[in-house]
């Protein structure tokens, strides 16, 4: 065979596998709630970084969302997530695409430490299902993440005043770039971000190995405490 020739159609066989592998990426997309929710939170969180948008309510939060009109008693005392080792959900595990851009979620047990700005979702998705499918409550201490496994638990710090929770990874977002984590509303609470609608935050993945220490310090610290 000439070598033109067959140079020739090496090229176009190359072409036609990338056209098909840019098209099966392009069939990847997560289910429509999360897309509606992902358009609705791009309009609400880039409205609060601007310095010349005016919120409609106190608390810089935006549209319909924000906390709920009575806050349980006792909501502060929430305790963290109980962190354990659960197998990975296989529809959340999946890379997918959200506003033009893919995501691949983590699915080994590697290390993950992420600094930037971090914001929380309240009553506009109570209830609602999560990327979990387990329902989302604002009360209990979870967060939304865009590739961390689904679930998985990571400790969050608030950079400015130091405070750390411990949160459920149960949900996918938010996909602005310029936001990390979505928080529920307890865990912003206990961070004290509420108010600012977000905040400058540390999210580490909990690992299997500390997982397993802090329920060999919570066995060993309730041991105590029945003996007394």
């Amino acid at each position: 065979m000439d070598v033109a020739l067959r140079s020739s159609l090496i090229r176009r066989a190359s072409l036609l596998v990338l056209l098909a592998v840019m098209s099966a990426c392009s069939t990847v997309t997560v289910p429509a709630r999360e897309e509606n929710r992902t358009r609705e939170q791009a309009g609400t969180t880039s409205a609060s970084i601007s310095s010349t948008a005016t919120p409609k309510r106190a608390g810089a939060y935006y549209q319909d969302d924000g906390p709920p009109d009575r806050v349980p008693p006792g909501l502060l005392d929430t305790p963290d997530a109980d962190p354990k080792v659960e197998p990975y959900l296989r529809g959340p595990s999946k890379p997918y695409a959200v506003m033009d851009q893919m995501f691949v979620p983590i699915t080994d047990a590697r290390p993950y430490v992420q600094r930037g700005i971090g914001s929380w979702y309240g009553r506009k998705y109570h209830g609602r299902k999560t990327a979990s499918g387990e329902p989302y409550d604002m009360f209990a201490m979870s967060a939304a993440h865009p590739i961390l496994p689904i679930p998985s638990y990571a400790r969050v710090t608030h950079l400015r005043n130091g405070r750390q929770v411990i949160v459920r990874i149960n949900d996918r977002g938010p996909f602005i770039a310029s936001r990390i984590i979505d928080l529920s509303y307890a865990a912003a609470l206990k961070l004290d971000m509420v108010r600012g609608g977000s905040a400058e935050l540390e999210v580490e993945r909990l690992l299997p190995d500390e997982i397993a220490r802090l329920q060999a310090a919570k066995r060993a610290s309730l041991s105590q405490s029945q003996e007394r």
